[in-house]
Formats: C-alpha cells, sequence, structure tokens
C-alpha cells in the first residue's frame, strides 16, 4: 500500500506489533534496573557485607564514571551505523554483556570484596549506558508523529512497569522460593541467602535479554540523519547542544529530581518493610508491587488525561498526588494506632505510586521533543547526543539515590545485625521513604513549569523541519 503524504514526510502511524516490541525494551531495562535501584543496596549491606557508608561511596563513584561515559556513547552512537541498525543494533551488541555483569552483581563469591563490588557494578552500569542510551534514541527514529510518540510513550511506560512489577513483587517471592531449606531463611522477609540472590538475578537478566531481541526484531528506523550529516558530531557537542537548547536544560534538571527521588524511595521501601512494619515476605511483595500496579490503570489513559488538562496541568495533578500518598503514607507510620494498619499502608502506597507513575511516564515523550526542538535550531537531529544528556542527569539522579540512603542509614546507626532497630534508625528510614521525595517532588513541579514546548508548538516545529527538507 502506498504510503499517505504525511508518512513520506516522517508522521509514520506503528501497528500494535511495532508498539509493543518497542516497549519490551524498556520491560527488558526494568527487570534491571529496578532490580539494582530497589535491592542492590539491601544485597551489599544484607547479604554481600558492606557497610552502607561503603556502597554510598561506590553508587556516587560509579555515576561519575557515567558521566564521563554517557558522552562518548551518544556521539559513538550518533556518528555510527552499524549494520543491524543505528539505535537497535545495541540492543544486542549491550544486551549480552549487560546480562553477564548483571547477573555477576549479585554473586556473592567474593562476599566483602569491595574490589569486586566497583567492578561489577561499574561494568554492568557502563553496559546498561549502551543499551539505554540508543534506546532512547530509537523512539525518536520510529516517527515524528506528537500523537503516535504519545501513544509509544505510553505504551513503553506501561510494559516497563510491567518489569517493574515483576521486580516489585517477584524478586522476594524468588528469593525466597531459592532459599527454601537454607538456614539463613528464617523469619525475615528476604532472606540473606547468596545463592537465592543470584539464581534469582540470572532469570530476570536472562528474561531481560529475550526481550530486547524481541525489542529489536519489531523496530525499524525510518527518521535518522545520514551518514554525512552525522559524521561531524563529537562529545563536546553534548555541552553545546545543552547551552543553547533551553527545554533540554528544563527536561534534564526535571529527569535529576524525578530520578533522585524514585531512587531513594525505591532503595528505602524494602528497609522500611522489613525494619519498620515488620512485615512478612507476602507483605513486602505487595507493598513493593504497589509501586507499579498504578501504571496498568493510568499509563493507557495518559493521552486522553494530556487531551483534556493539557501537559503541564497532567504534571501538575499528579505530582500533588504522589506527595498526597506520602503524606498519607508518613501518618501513618507514626500514629501508633494505625501503625497496625496494613492496608491504609497499601492505600498510601499505591496513590503514591499513582502520581509518580504517570508523571515520570510521560517525561519520556518529551525527549523526542527537545531532540525536534534541536534539530529545528540547528539543522541537525542529534538524538544519541540528546539522549546521553538526559542519561548522565537521570544517572546524577540515580547517584543521589543511591548515596543519601547509604549515608542516612550509617548516619541513624543502621545495623542490617539486627532484626529490630532502634527509634532513630526507623525515623532515618520514614524520611527516605518520605519526606526526601516529597521534597524532591516540589522541586520537580517547579522545574516542569518552565518547559514551554507545547503539543501545537511541536506540530508547528516538525511541520517546519519537513517542510525544509521537502522543499515545500
Amino acid at each position: 500500500m502506498a504510503r499517505t503524504t504525511e508518512e513520506a514526510k516522517g508522521f509514520y502511524k506503528l501497528n500494535w506489533m511495532q508498539r509493543i516490541g518497542f516497549g519490551a525494551g524498556d520491560m527488558a531495562q526494568n527487570l534491571i534496573y529496578q532490580t539494582i535501584s530497589m535491592w542492590l543496596l539491601f544485597f551489599y549491606t544484607n547479604v554481600f557485607g558492606l557497610d552502607p557508608a561503603v556502597a554510598a561511596v561506590m553508587f556516587l563513584v560509579v555515576r561519575i564514571v557515567d558521566v564521563l561515559w554517557d558522552p562518548i556513547v551518544g556521539a559513538f552512537v550518533d556518528k555510527h551505523s552499524p549494520r543491524l541498525g543505528k539505535y537497535r543494533a545495541y540492543l544486542i551488541l549491550g544486551g549480552i554483556p549487560l546480562t553477564v555483569f548483571a547477573i555477576l552483581c549479585f554473586w556473592n563469591g567474593f562476599s566483602g570484596s569491595l574490589l569486586y563490588a566497583y567492578v561489577t557494578y561499574v561494568g554492568m552500569s557502563m553496559c546498561y549506558t549502551l543499551v539505554n542510551v540508543p534506546y532512547g534514541a530509537l523512539n525518536s527514529s520510529l516517527t515524528r508523529d506528537t500523537n503516535e510518540i504519545t501513544i509509544l510513550t505510553s505504551t513503553r511506560m506501561f510494559m516497563a512497569n510491567l518489569g517493574g512489577l515483576a521486580v516489585s513483587m517477584g524478586i522476594p517471592a524468588c528469593v525466597k522460593l531459592f532459599a527454601r531449606g537454607s538456614e539463613l531463611v528464617g523469619e525475615q522477609a528476604m532472606p540473606a541467602d547468596g545463592r537465592a540472590w543470584f539464581l534469582t538475578m540470572m532469570v530476570y537478566s536472562l528474561a531481560a535479554l529475550a526481550l530486547l531481541f524481541f525489542c529489536f526484531s519489531q523496530t525499524e528506523e525510518k527518521v535518522v540523519m545520514d551518514k554525512a550529516q552525522t559524521s561531524g558530531v563529537k562529545v563536546s557537542d553534548l555541552w553545546t547542544e545543552f547551552g543553547r537548547n533551553r527545554p533540554l536544560r528544563v527536561l534534564a534538571f526535571f529527569f535529576i529530581t524525578a530520578f533522585a527521588m524514585m531512587s531513594v524511595s525505591n532503595a528505602a521501601g524494602s528497609y522500611y518493610m522489613q525494619y519498620n512494619m515488620h512485615s512478612t515476605t507476602a507483605q513486602m511483595s505487595v507493598f513493593m508491587g504497589l509501586g507499579s500496579i498504578p501504571a496498568f490503570i493510568f499509563m493507557p489513559l495518559v493521552p486522553a488525561i494530556k487531551k483534556a488538562v493539557g501537559k503541564k496541568n497532567m504534571f501538575y495533578i499528579f505530582l500533588s498526588v504522589a506527595m498526597f500518598g506520602m503524606a498519607v503514607l508518613y501518618l501513618v507510620s507514626v500514629i501508633p494506632a494505625l501503625r497496625s494498619q496494613m492496608w491504609i499502608v497499601y492505600i498510601a502506597q499505591f496513590v503514591k505510586s499513582t502520581g509518580v507513575i504517570v508523571a515520570t511516564g510521560y517525561m519520556w515523550a518529551l525527549v523526542p521533543e527537545v531532540v525536534a526542538f534541536g534539530e529545528y535550531t540547528t539543522g541537525r537531529r542529534i538524538a544519541g547526543i540528546v539522549n546521553a544528556l538526559t542519561g548522565i542527569f537521570f544517572k546524577a539522579g540515580m547517584a543521589l539515590g543511591g548515596v543519601v540512603p547509604g549515608l542516612i542509614l550509617s548516619a541513624v546507626g543502621f545495623s542490617a545485625g539486627l532484626k529490630t532497630q532502634t527509634p532513630l534508625a526507623e525515623q532515618g528510614i520514614l524520611w527516605l521513604v518520605c519526606v526526601i521525595p516529597a521534597a524532591l517532588l516540589l522541586l520537580a513541579m517547579f522545574i516542569i513549569s518552565k518547559y514551554e514546548l507545547s503539543d501545537a508548538r511541536m506540530d508547528e516545529i516538525n511541520r517546519t523541519i519537513e517542510s525544509k527538507a521537502y522543499g515545500d
């Protein structure tokens, strides 16, 4: 069938298999990223035997390596066109070593070895960048159509949260299953059995690799610049683009704040349920799972919600919802009469997660917008560079998410050997779950208020780009 005029100019419509295939790539990454985000600090302190402060410093060092590595990957990806595809090739080329390093991060064979922890975590993070930066650029190479990008992003976030749900609810169950019969199971929700953690991560990583292969098979790059147009791309373009692209700057700082909030909250959740609420494995699975379940209800509704209230108002509404959920979670935890009411904790977690998922999920739809804005102002569509920059900032947020919990746990005297923590340690965990994330959400709301690219403006920009390209 002949392409429509709109499709010929880059405004492609995708079928549902292509949309799901693209979303599978983020589901794959979340099987690994969410496991690292939610459980690696817990594994390091309770299984591997690292001091929380030492682990916190390591998380910071790894993120510094990322700051140096991400722009190199972004420039390399923009300048080169592998035979398997300019962006999608890295789903395979980076996905295989990512799988290996992710599994090794949860191996307890060198228990307590800081060198081993550094090598495996740095290796995993570098390979994650080799997948994540091209994957982010892949979105903007599929179509220019704003509505299609919104559908793609909703599908992607739906599947990403499906991966998150598999991690949040499945990891405790898998670890408990593989630890069955071990003397380390005890009464705790999360056994300190190194073999169980290793086998669990092997299952999740291999599943992630299969999904990356599926994503590769279903995506087709149609909106990319040729080799001549990208031959001059260099690492310094990252900071040049950052300086002249104001919407990119706004989005970058939103990424830092949002990922710091998510990383702090995710890392603290397991400590909160085990030590503050003294939960069972089943209760922890439900609590952690409620961090992803709202995605299946609300992410499919995002296009309609955005159309009804507008892009900025959608952010304001759902960021406020998240803060309300955190406030309820805090009150339930400090009022003795309510503390035993786990159903209220579940409701608070659901409300908080609803706001976080929609606001932080939709922010990925803004990345193709700032890519197009850069092309509009400079004539170059350097999607890899732009995604490398957003990668730097979301990993800076992850750095805060890794450093802050470790330092606070150390400061309040947390001890993995104690079944019941001191009141100060419990209060420190509560700050990590509620207070610090809420403060970061307030900052995120202020930052996104400065974003200036409306849907009407984006349609105008994309049509101007295409009219120049086709001489219309």
